[in-house]
């Protein structure tokens, strides 16, 4: 991926590497900010979540693309139109590195306007810090202006990202995500293009006793990707939690120096890290519930359930990236409500096709036409920007260099919707207590009749008789075996019918899952 070949567009002023008090300060003057009990702040924004329908690469033949797409010339007539508004307005960059091997660190920028401090403040807390004097040339960088509609778009709004020159440009949307997710779906490019796989993943260290275990946690945003990386188990800690990138031999290499946060549903016995760390004066919020005393209410779902949180992991008890060697483990989440256990061991074809499947419930992070919606995202990650068959047999090459087990974890319900009372909820201990016995080797296990993966016979900390453990034999019990059967076949048509649609994809990876 070629360095940006043409410098920043002038702006009325533009103040460079502010500090975080600076920024802070910066972001306190919104109207749309208001400070809380912790004396962090709390921006309630008009976009909600990202915007995936006015998100376009920039492409000499878009017709050629498998992803939405615009011309180049298109995407020069939008570079004029922001370029000439930032001319009139106050602008900040910030600098700063995805990923903090010195070997494998990518420069980045965030060139946005002033009057949106706070998403410069959240981004700063995820980029890894530039060294004085080391030259610092951005690679990548996002130039983002909330408040420039461009009508003929979705909501008037775009997200052009130019990959040939490492440039992402985004107009009319106040949302954070939409600068985090900029340069990292910018660096998915470049991490293929060395040889490598972009997982939109977390990643822990979990100690045991035959040493430490390096878990991956992959899964689309709500679906409890960061809950499982930052919940303990025999005093693990949390390495990463959105991107990591897994090269040849398995090495794995970090991406941001933060976490941002789903709050929602946030509580302080389940998951005491995140909420300690949301409750610092440094923590960022965004659209989390708030009275006028301050107090938060993580629970209020009546103006979304997207509330968000940026945090630096420098304040919490965290692990270096670059102390790891190889990823030991990857667990691929499923919040599903039907016949999916939660948890079942996969072969490495296996591995491949539920990756490449990326099945989950939606939530609000994929925006209100996700929520509660049946999706396959190959991979779970949106970020991808390139044909996903590339996905999928990457990651079953990597499979092959390098030992990695691999785990289908459903983090949501077995046996039917939260309505249904014949249903049963994967709760936050089952999903700890399968994590820790997968570290440690104590799960047993037994081959699955009807999927050929391999199910839960025990796992210390749940009681063997658990219907989270097998579905089959929840459906049985309540006489319910033909739904279930049906279920069975109607999946595993489905996805047949999924994988075959992407050309290039390996066929041991489609018949993994007749």
């Amino acid at each position: 991926m070629a360095k940006q070949l043409s410098p920043l567009p002038d702006a009325k002023s533009v103040r460079v590497n502010p500090s975080a008090a600076e920024l802070k300060e910066l972001a306190a003057k919104m109207p749309n900010a208001r400070r809380t009990k912790y004396d962090n702040l709390n921006v309630q924004t008009e976009v909600l979540a990202r915007s995936k329908a006015s998100t376009f690469l920039v492409l000499d033949d878009p017709d050629g693309s498998s992803q939405q797409a615009i011309s180049r010339e298109e995407g020069e007539r939008i570079a004029r139109l922001q370029d000439e508004y930032i001319a009139g307005r106050d602008m900040v960059i910030v600098d700063g590195y995805i990923g903090n091997d010195p070997e494998f660190r990518t420069p980045a920028r965030l060139y946005i306007e002033e009057s949106n401090a706070n998403i410069a403040g959240m981004q700063k807390q995820l980029y890894f810090d530039v060294d004085d004097g080391d030259g610092f040339q951005p690679e990548l960088t996002v130039i983002y202006t909330p408040h420039l509609a461009v009508e003929g778009y979705p909501n008037d709004r775009v997200i052009a990202v130019d990959l040939e020159r490492g440039v992402t440009r985004v107009c009319n949307s106040d949302y954070f995500g939409e600068s985090k997710k900029g340069g990292l779906r910018m660096w998915n490019k470049l991490v293929f293009d060395r040889g490598g796989l972009p997982l939109h993943a977390g990643c822990k260290v979990i100690p045991t006793d035959d040493g430490d275990k390096v878990g991956l946690i992959v899964g689309l945003s709500g679906t409890g990707k960061t809950t499982t990386t930052f919940t303990r188990q025999n005093g693990s800690l949390p390495v990463q939690d959105d991107f990591v990138a897994m090269m040849p031999g398995g090495k794995v290499y970090a991406t941001e120096a933060g976490c941002f946060a789903k709050t929602f549903a946030l509580s302080q016995e389940d998951e005491p890290t995140i909420y300690g760390a949301v409750t610092t004066p440094e923590a960022y919020l965004e659209n989390v519930s708030q009275d006028d005393n301050g107090d938060l209410d993580f629970f209020d779902t009546s103006y979304t359930q997207n509330g968000r949180a940026t945090f630096s992991f420098s304040s919490i008890e965290a692990a270096d990236a670059r102390d790891l060697q190889s990823a030991d483990f990857l667990l691929i989440l499923n919040r599903n409500e039907n016949i999916i256990p939660a948890v079942a061991k996969l072969d490495a074809e296996q591995a491949a096709a539920y990756f490449m499947l990326g099945e989950t419930q939606g939530t609000s992070a994929g925006g209100a036409d996700e929520a509660g919606k049946f999706l396959r995202v190959p991979g779970t990650n949106p970020f991808f920007p390139d044909d996903d068959d590339h996905q999928g047999n990457r990651f079953l090459e990597l499979m092959a260099e390098h030992q990695l087990d691999v785990y289908l974890m459903n983090t949501g319900r077995v046996g039917g919707a939260e309505a249904d009372e014949r249903s049963v909820k994967v709760k936050i201990p089952h999903s700890s207590a399968i994590v820790k016995g997968i570290a440690e080797g104590t799960i047993e296990w037994e081959e699955d009749p009807d999927f050929g993966y391999e199910v839960a016979k025990s796992v210390p900390g749940i009681d063997p008789s658990d219907p989270v453990l097998r579905p089959r034999e929840l459906y049985a019990e309540q006489e319910r075996i033909e739904e279930y059967d049906r279920a069975v076949e109607h999946l595993k048509r489905e996805r047949v019918a999924f994988l075959e649609k992407f050309p290039a994809l390996t066929q041991e990876i489609v018949d993994a899952v007749r």
